[in-house]
């Protein structure tokens, strides 16, 4: 009888409503969010910010749905969703986003791709020098 492979699913990290996390993330699978954390997260996969969840700190990971609220910098390296009632307060660096109406900005948005060719013109100039 043959063996049938099923792919493994990542974790999936849930904080619920009413926790309150002060400290620093790093996981290694996806993550949801519906309380509160007082610090910063590192993600390989993907971060979903609730709409009661609330982000004081840094973010960087893989994609990310926000829903409620970051007040921190974000650094996705493929999409970034604002929800309608998201609000993000930082500087983003990411690949590509999509903002919904309604959902509030605050801060400096950077494409990837654009700082890869600063980044690149530089190693070219240090080189010539």
């Amino acid at each position: 009888m043959a063996k049938t492979m099923e792919p493994e699913s990542s974790p999936i990290n849930i904080i619920t409503v009413g926790t309150l996390i002060k400290g620093d993330i790093t996981a290694s699978g996806d993550f949801r969010l519906d309380g509160t954390l007082e610090g910063n997260i590192q993600l390989n996969g993907k971060l979903v910010v609730g709409d009661s969840g609330v982000v004081t700190g840094n973010v960087m990971c893989q994609n990310a749905n926000i829903i409620g609220t970051v007040n921190g910098n974000l650094s996705v390296k493929e999409l970034l969703s604002l929800h309608t009632s998201a609000r993000v307060r930082g500087d983003i660096l990411i690949n590509k986003l999509s903002i919904e109406p309604g959902a509030v900005f605050t801060g400096k948005c950077r494409m990837l791709d654009e700082v890869r060719a600063e980044q690149e013109a530089a190693r070219a100039e240090q080189a010539e020098a």
